[in-house]
């Protein structure tokens, strides 16, 4: 399966550097040192299962790879105003995108530039980081993909969403196809959703306010919020979410901290509008109130775009 990354950092590199152990035809679209080290020396992977070196083909160029047969988009959401634009080279008439982003509706610029292609939302359940130019490492038990299509898509886009989560799973990586994929994406968006914005607002770890009175009425406020936009939103929620996501944050460990957590310490831009802005954005949709999340999302949005702004 000829295959293209779009945002060949910590996630993307390494289910891109997988499929290519595996033999597929994996090109990392990368930039700077990171490409560099990748072409001289090929892709370092650190992972649970052990180390190895996956010699690949890296660009910072789409348009030298011509259309593939599944194009990854792994990028920062705040990226997809240049970076999907910048696939369309990667785009044929067999084309599967794969949206592997944080959030609730990432896919839908997708969906919109490339209207012929079959776009399949995706979650991934992994930690993974970036140690260094190309250099990659996943840690812990935890190794996922979910992907599906959208509602209403040609029912044939089932069908590669199975045919790519077997690829994923023939290589190494626990995959799965969902025919309600909304749920899936929902489910994760009100855990990372809760834990970025509360967290963040804090400005410390989510494990440490739980126990605080104060904290855990916002904590769980937030999570009913987005849980009630959901389902006004037309998605089935599991019954239990919201305590369900309680106990695995709890039984998560003391130092459980989202990305846009560090990236607000570090002066990063952040996946703001991808979180809590979408649960405002959807709350104003379906006429649901979202007070907490109104309040997180007024209170981090000077800080959206990094310490620049």
């Amino acid at each position: 399966m000829k295959t293209a990354v779009m945002g060949a950092g910590s996630i993307g590199g390494f289910f891109g550097g997988m499929l290519a152990r595996d033999g597929h035809d994996v090109t990392l679209i990368a930039r700077g040192e990171h490409l560099d080290a990748i072409r001289q020396d090929g892709l370092k992977m650190h992972t649970e299962a052990g180390d190895f070196t996956v010699p690949c083909s890296a660009t910072d160029n789409p348009a030298d790879i011509g259309p593939v047969d599944l194009a990854l988009l792994t990028t920062k959401t705040y990226h997809n105003v240049d970076a999907v634009p910048t696939m369309a080279p990667l785009i044929g008439p067999d084309t599967a995108v794969l949206c592997l982003q944080n959030g609730i509706d990432s896919y839908r610029p997708l969906l919109d530039a490339y209207p012929g292609a079959a776009v399949l939302p995706g979650a991934a359940y992994i930690e993974a980081s970036r140690l260094g130019p190309g250099v990659v490492r996943q840690a812990g038990p935890v190794v996922r993909i979910v992907t599906g299509p959208v509602r209403g898509a040609d029912p044939s886009h089932g069908g590669r969403a199975e045919q790519i989560a077997q690829a994923f799973q023939n290589a190494g990586v626990p995959a799965e196809a969902s025919d309600d994929i909304a749920v899936t994406l929902w489910t994760k968006f009100l855990f990372i959703a809760t834990m970025a914005g509360t967290s963040s607002l804090a400005r410390e770890y989510i494990n440490d306010l739980l126990p605080r009175p104060e904290w855990r009425k916002i904590i769980v406020g937030c999570m009913e919020e987005i849980e009630r936009t959901g389902r006004a939103s037309g998605v089935d929620l599991a019954p239990g979410i919201v305590p369900d996501t309680l106990r695995y944050i709890e039984e998560g460990g003391a130092a459980m901290r989202s990305s846009m957590h560090a990236d607000l310490v570090a002066g990063r831009p952040m996946e703001l509008e991808t979180l809590n802005g979408a649960v405002v954005r959807a709350g104003e949709a379906t006429g649901t109130p979202t007070p907490i999340n109104d309040v997180i999302y007024a209170a981090l949005k000077p800080y959206a775009g990094g310490s620049a702004a």
